[in-house]
């Protein structure tokens, strides 16, 4: 599963879990064209279906047209029903880590209000270190962080930053790997085929739980958590 976090009025954070936005939701026009046709609500577009993807491969995984995940679906789903995002063309919003299928509709929507980062890809708008950002309090209405905090070995401090640099009345999207009750961690472990085994990936440093919430609040958030695999899947 997968865990977002609102920020500070009301922050919210939501596990997106193996729901995937799937066939026939979100703005799909007319039926759908076969029964295993699936609707994409983020390229709005019918697909044959979502293909394999991932390692176990996970059926129904891959949009074949934005190459979106489960989880950008529920993403999308969830700032569709559940937030003013989509028409807030004045938003100020940083993205960090920005995925492909996101980033080019975001910055179409948003225009100049849109702000890509990232550590180490010289594709974003600017370089940032999400535990020592460089830009002033409260200058983001929206921050997006995806699939991020599981790499950073000072999570609290990142969790920090991103409340910081959110406005307070803003709204922080934090997803990450979630698992269990209880956040799994050992920072000493360097072994990447270890924390593959127990993290999932060579440069992931926990598998969270759903604990993760605590340490959100702990940063300032306020947070609510959202099962988006439930609410989302068709």
């Amino acid at each position: 599963g997968s865990q977002p976090a609102q920020g500070e009025t009301p922050p919210d954070a939501g596990q997106t879990g193996a729901g995937q936005a799937g066939p026939g939701q979100a703005g799909a026009d007319g039926e759908k064209p076969h029964p295993g046709a699936a609707y994409c609500p983020v390229c709005s577009t019918w697909h044959p279906g979502y293909l394999p993807f991932g390692t176990p491969p996970r059926p129904g995984a891959l949009c074949p047209g934005c190459t979106s995940l489960e989880r950008h679906r529920s993403l999308w789903l969830y700032l569709e029903r559940h937030t003013d995002f989509f028409a807030s063309p004045r938003l100020r919003v940083l993205h960090f880590a920005p995925e492909a299928c996101l980033e080019a509709r975001f910055r179409k929507m948003l225009g100049r209000g849109y702000l890509t980062a990232d550590l180490a890809d010289s594709r974003a708008d600017v370089r940032a270190d999400i535990t020592n950002l460089q830009f002033a309090d409260a200058s983001f209405d929206a921050v997006c962080c995806t699939h991020v905090l599981e790499h950073v070995p000072d999570d609290a401090k990142a969790m920090r930053e991103l409340h910081r640099v959110l406005d307070a009345h803003g709204i922080a999207i934090i997803m990450v790997p979630l698992r269990g009750a209880v956040t799994e961690e050992d920072l000493s472990l360097t072994d990447p085929a270890e924390r593959t085994r127990r993290y999932g990936q060579a440069d992931h440093v926990r598998y969270y739980g759903r604990d993760i919430v605590g340490r959100l609040e702990a940063a300032g958030f306020s947070v609510q958590c959202v099962d988006t695999g439930a609410e989302f899947s068709p």
